[in-house]
């Protein structure tokens, strides 16, 4: 195969996340993202070196024998969030949880797997939607919605998405109106020109509570009679929260230099497992409420016992497993590196009466130096690109007999857990959630148990 070239082949097994087998009538076998398993399909050759081959998805041929799926979003395919909808829920599952276990037995055996566990909800789960603001094609009318799969600009009006209720859906289409009307023109990323760039919708799918996030330039803007028609919206739920956020940084990302309340509090709650949290715009909470508690009910069911027992929780974000976990642990110490989600996680353990939970703010790697009390246990719950190599050894060194691992990228866990198993961890039990119906995305849990041996001999 050359590079540039279209060739036509049929899709063979997906490796996460979302890296597709392709193999043409000659044999040659391609990477190509995005194509699903019995899909005849067209692809352009993009890297070629060394006949290791990476293509790009022109055009499906041919449907895959297993896409019967009935309920379909109207968006799937151009859209560039969800890649699993034209299949079975059931399909979607087998295939995440296949992925799954390729990329764990290639490091460790012997382990008890638990299968994978389904989202309580799989449609309307989102409770956090960031939108952008742009056009669907070159020089066409203001359009606010998602990226275009394989596009860095073309914006999907995404009105009749399934994975956000009804209520994310009447704010996503009053807004694209309200600005067309109005002419307000979006930022452009090459030119560094305009003034819309994001808007970032969350809502306490328990509680009902909606926050709204408005992300501009620095240009004037009015943005009253936007507000005012927003807080007339019928919605299912309550707008309790506006917010306009400046933005003049040129990276494609959602930020604010500054903010600025136009209706209500800069903040929404949600209920988790009978405990209330408090979420700002940038709080990091799952996005999956009732996925969430899935995850936290399998975390303690790991831990089986925090009697008596002092937790670290590393990457803690605003501290929602610190606060499920210290009912019964003699205490939980939380460590996360953004200062927003650490004060978070005080202000809801306060509200929540737990008296037993430290948030400390900063870089995992230099915070745990400093902390005197020991851990009994340890949860994990990194970052998609996982743990630091140099953290991960003085995690290691604590010595614990137990150690939670979330992941939200198993590719990650896989690699981290190589150097578990190097340094006298063994891989116990693990299992899936899936957080993220539709998508290729999915979380895994795992739990490493320090060997009898090694921890015999530790002091």
């Amino acid at each position: 195969m050359k590079k540039g070239q279209i060739y036509q082949g049929v899709a063979g097994e997906i490796r996460f996340p979302n890296r597709t087998v392709v193999t043409t009538e000659d044999g040659e076998v391609c990477m190509v993202p995005n194509a699903i398993t019995g899909q005849k399909i067209e692809f352009r050759v993009t890297k070629a070196r060394n006949k290791n081959y990476e293509g790009q998805l022109l055009k499906v041929l041919e449907r895959s024998e297993i896409e019967t799926a009935r309920d379909v979003c109207p968006h799937f395919g151009v859209c560039g969030g969800c890649l699993y909808q034209s299949i079975p829920y059931i399909q979607q599952m087998r295939i995440k949880e296949y992925q799954v276990r390729q990329l764990l037995n290639e490091v460790t055996e012997g382990y008890k797997w638990e299968g994978i566990k389904a989202s309580p909800v799989q449609y309307a789960y989102r409770n956090k939607m960031e939108y952008s603001f742009g056009n669907e094609t070159l020089d066409g009318p203001l359009t606010v919605g998602l990226h275009r799969r394989g596009g860095f600009y073309d914006i999907v009006p995404v009105r009749d998405c399934r994975i956000a209720d009804d209520d994310f859906k009447q704010i996503l289409t009053y807004t694209q109106l309200y600005f067309r009307a109005a002419g307000v023109p979006f930022y452009h990323k090459l030119r560094h020109t305009g003034i819309l760039r994001h808007l970032l919708v969350r809502k306490g799918l328990k509680t009902g509570e909606i926050m709204v996030a408005l992300v501009t330039t620095s240009e004037e803007l009015d943005l009253s009679v936007y507000t005012e028609t927003l807080k007339s919206l019928t919605l299912q739920g309550e707008l309790v929260s506006v917010l306009h956020m400046i933005n003049d940084d040129p990276a494609d990302m959602v930020k604010a230099e500054r903010t600025e309340i136009l209706y209500g509090r800069d903040h929404i709650y949600e209920e988790l497992l009978d405990l209330r949290f408090k979420i700002t715009p940038f709080s990091f909470f799952q996005t999956n409420t009732y996925g969430a508690e899935v995850i936290y009910e399998t975390v303690r069911g790991y831990l089986e016992s925090t009697k008596d027992k002092k937790v670290y929780d590393l990457y803690s974000g605003t501290g929602t497993i610190a606060q499920v976990l210290a009912p019964a642990a003699k205490k939980v110490i939380g460590v996360e590196i953004v200062p927003e989600a650490v004060e978070a996680a005080r202000e809801n353990a306060a509200m929540n009466g737990l008296e037993n939970c430290e948030f400390l703010s900063g870089d995992v790697l230099k915070v745990i130096d400093g902390i005197e009390e020991k851990p009994d246990l340890i949860i994990l719950d990194p970052p998609r690109e996982g743990i630091n190599p140099k953290a991960l050894n003085k995690i290691i060194a604590f010595g614990v007999d137990k150690i939670v691992y979330i992941s939200c990228k198993p590719t990650s866990l896989a690699r981290d857990l190589k150097v578990f198993t190097e340094q006298d961890y063994t891989l116990e039990r693990a299992c899936c959630v899936d957080m993220f119906v539709g998508t290729q995305n999915i979380e895994t849990i795992a739990l490493l148990k320090k060997n009898a041996d090694a921890a015999e001999a530790a002091p």
